[in-house]
C-alpha cells in the first residue's frame, strides 16, 4: 500500500463514491485523482438508492424561476436565494453532463424526456431512469465512466478516519484499511460522504452513514450550518426491514392517496393534500401513528396492474413484504431520508478550512434551507460535484510535508447513539427531549471511545435544535409550535454549540466558526 500512496501523494483526494463524488472525479479529468470509498465503488450510497430522479426545469411550461420559487417555498425562509437560483439554473446543464457520461434518462413516446411530478413542485420536472430506479441507474453509468477514466485511481475498502492538518491547512488523510492504518499526503480533499440516517432506527439511508464527513470537518474546525434540519421522508414502507425501503414520492405524484386505518383521507383538506411539503406530510402521518392508528398508501384505483410497470423497484419491495400494490394497501411511516445541514460551504463547495471542499449531502450550501424540495438532492449533488471539480482543478498541486506519528481512531460504534437520537430527535421535538439527548450524548463524545464520532453528530443536531426555539421546515417543536419571522444566522460556531452543551472552553473540539 505504501508504494501506491507514494505515487498518489499530492493528488486530489475525493472521499465517497455517490453522485457528488463521482461527478467531481469525472470533472477533474485528466488531472490525477484518488477516489476513496469504504465499500465497493458506488455501493452503500444514498445516491444509488434514490428512486424519484433529478429536478430540472426542462418542460415547455417550466422555467428556472418557477423551480426557484418552489425551492424557496419548501425551504421555509432559510434558503440562500442566490445559491439556490444558481443551482436550479444549472439543472439542464447537469442533465446534459450526465447524459454525456452515459446516463440514459427515460423518454416519452415523442422522444422528449419523460417528466414526473413530485410534492411541492408546480410543474412536471423530475427526470428519471428506469422508472423508479433512477439513483441506481445513474450511479451505475457514472461508475462505468470512472472505471474507464485513466486519471482516476480508486481505493475501495478504505475508510478515512481523520483529516490531517499542517497549521490551518489540510495536509493529508488518515485511513483504515484491511491491513491497518495508512496515510495519504494531500493538500486538496473533497468530502462527498453522504448523510447521517444511520443515527436513527427508522431510516431509508445506508445504516452505516452517521455523518462521517461532518465529523471529519468538525474535528479540524470547519464551519457547520443548519444541523437541526433532518428531513423525514413521509412514506417509508413500514416493515421490519432495515434500512426501511422507500416508497417514492413519485407514487403520490402520479395519484396515490394516503388513508388511515379507517379509510379516511386525512390530508384531504391540507393545501396540496398528499403533495404538500414533506415536513407537513411527515408530521400528519406521525400524528396518526401517535394516536395508535396506521397509515397506508392506496394505489389500487390509480394504477391497478400498471403499478409494476411504472414503479418496478417499489413493486418488488412490496412483493418482498407480501404485498400486491394492485390490490393491497401499502403500510407507510416517516423515516429519516435527508439532512439539510452539514459543513457550510460557498457556491463552489469550499469549506472554511483551506484545502477542504465538501459536496452532496455532507454539505450545507443554502439550497435546501429548512426543508429540501423533492429531487433537489441529486440536482445539488451533480451541480456541486462539477463545480467543486472545476474549482479544485484551478488550484496547483502541492506535495505536503511528510506525515508521521498519527494514531488511528477506533472504528465507529453507532449502537449506543441510535436509541438516544431516535427517541429524542425525531419528527416532533421539545425541550425535555432535546436536553435529554444532550445529557446522554455529551459523555459519549468526551469519552473519545468508539461511539464518540457518531455521538458528536447527534450532539450537534441536539444543540442546534435547542438553539432554534421555533418550528420551521423539518424542525418541529411541540413547545415552540410557531414559526418566527426574525432572521437567524445560518452558520453557528461549534465552540458555541459545545459551550451550550457544557461550559468547557478547553474542549478539544471547541474550535470552529
Amino acid at each position: 500500500m505504501s508504494e501506491i500512496l507514494d505515487r498518489l501523494a499530492g493528488c486530489v483526494a475525493i472521499v465517497g463514491s455517490g453522485l457528488a463524488g463521482l461527478m467531481a472525479a469525472l470533472t477533474l479529468a485528466p488531472q490525477q485523482v484518488v477516489l476513496i470509498t469504504r465499500s465497493e465503488l458506488g455501493a452503500e450510497t444514498s445516491s444509488a438508492w434514490a428512486q424519484g430522479g433529478i429536478a430540472a426545469s426542462l418542460g415547455p411550461d417550466d422555467s428556472p424561476d418557477l423551480h426557484l420559487a418552489d425551492t424557496l417555498a419548501a425551504g421555509d425562509g432559510l434558503c440562500d436565494a442566490d445559491v439556490a437560483a444558481s443551482i436550479v439554473r444549472e439543472g439542464p446543464a447537469a442533465i446534459e453532463a450526465l447524459q454525456r457520461h452515459g446516463v440514459r434518462f427515460d423518454r416519452a413516446s415523442d422522444g422528449s424526456l419523460s417528466l414526473g411530478l413530485e410534492a411541492a413542485h408546480c410543474r412536471r420536472r423530475i427526470v428519471h431512469v428506469e422508472g423508479d430506479g433512477s439513483g441506481a441507474a445513474i450511479v451505475r453509468a457514472l461508475v462505468e465512466a470512472v472505471l474507464k477514466t485513466p486519471s482516476i485511481t480508486v481505493l475501495s475498502g478504505v475508510e478515512v478516519r481523520r483529516l490531517l492538518m499542517d497549521g490551518d491547512k489540510v495536509c493529508g488523510l488518515l485511513c483504515a484499511t484491511g491491513s491497518g492504518a495508512m496515510t495519504l499526503p494531500t493538500a486538496r480533499v473533497v468530502l462527498a460522504t453522504g448523510g447521517l440516517g444511520g443515527l436513527y432506527d427508522a431510516t431509508t439511508n445506508p445504516v452505516g452513514n452517521y455523518g462521517q464527513g461532518i465529523v471529519l470537518a468538525a474535528r479540524v474546525g470547519a464551519m457547520l450550518a443548519d444541523m437541526e434540519f433532518v428531513q423525514f421522508h413521509p412514506t417509508a414502507l413500514d416493515t421490519v426491514r432495515r434500512p426501511l425501503a422507500l416508497v417514492s414520492e413519485a407514487v403520490r405524484g402520479e395519484g396515490a392517496i394516503l388513508v388511515n386505518e379507517k379509510g379516511d383521507r386525512f390530508l384531504a383538506s391540507e393545501p396540496g393534500a398528499e403533495l404538500a411539503p414533506r415536513d407537513v406530510v411527515a408530521r400528519a402521518i406521525s400524528a396518526e401513528i401517535a394516536r395508535g392508528g396506521g397509515v397506508f398508501l392506496d394505489t389500487r384505483k390509480m394504477f391497478g396492474a400498471g403499478f409494476a410497470n411504472r414503479f418496478p423497484v417499489v413493486n418488488g419491495l412490496c412483493r418482498e413484504a407480501g404485498l400486491d400494490p394492485a390490490s393491497d394497501l401499502i403500510p407507510v411511516r416517516p423515516a429519516v431520508h435527508y439532512h439539510m445541514g452539514g459543513v457550510a460551504t460557498d457556491a463552489f463547495g469550499r469549506s472554511s478550512v483551506a484545502g477542504l471542499w465538501v459536496v452532496g449531502e455532507a454539505a450545507s450550501t443554502g439550497l435546501h434551507g429548512a426543508n429540501r424540495l423533492a429531487s433537489n438532492s441529486l440536482l445539488e449533488a451533480a451541480v456541486m460535484g462539477m463545480r467543486a471539480g472545476h474549482d479544485v482543478a484551478g488550484t496547483s498541486m502541492e506535495r505536503p510535508r511528510q506525515i508521521s506519528g498519527t494514531s488511528l481512531p477506533s472504528p465507529a460504534d453507532i449502537s449506543p447513539v441510535q436509541p438516544i437520537v431516535s427517541r429524542h430527535l425525531g419528527v416532533l421535538r421539545n425541550a425535555g427531549a432535546i436536553h435529554g439527548a444532550i445529557a446522554s450524548l455529551l459523555p459519549l463524545v468526551e469519552s473519545d471511545g468508539a461511539a464518540s464520532d457518531p455521538a458528536l453528530v447527534g450532539l450537534l443536531i441536539a444543540v442546534f435544535a435547542a438553539l432554534r426555539q421555533e418550528s420551521r421546515g423539518a424542525h418541529a417543536r411541540t413547545d415552540f409550535p410557531l414559526r418566527f419571522a426574525y432572521a437567524e444566522r445560518r452558520k453557528m460556531c461549534l465552540n458555541k454549540v459545545l459551550q451550550i452543551a457544557r461550559s468547557t472552553a478547553s474542549h478539544p473540539l471547541a474550535r470552529s466558526a
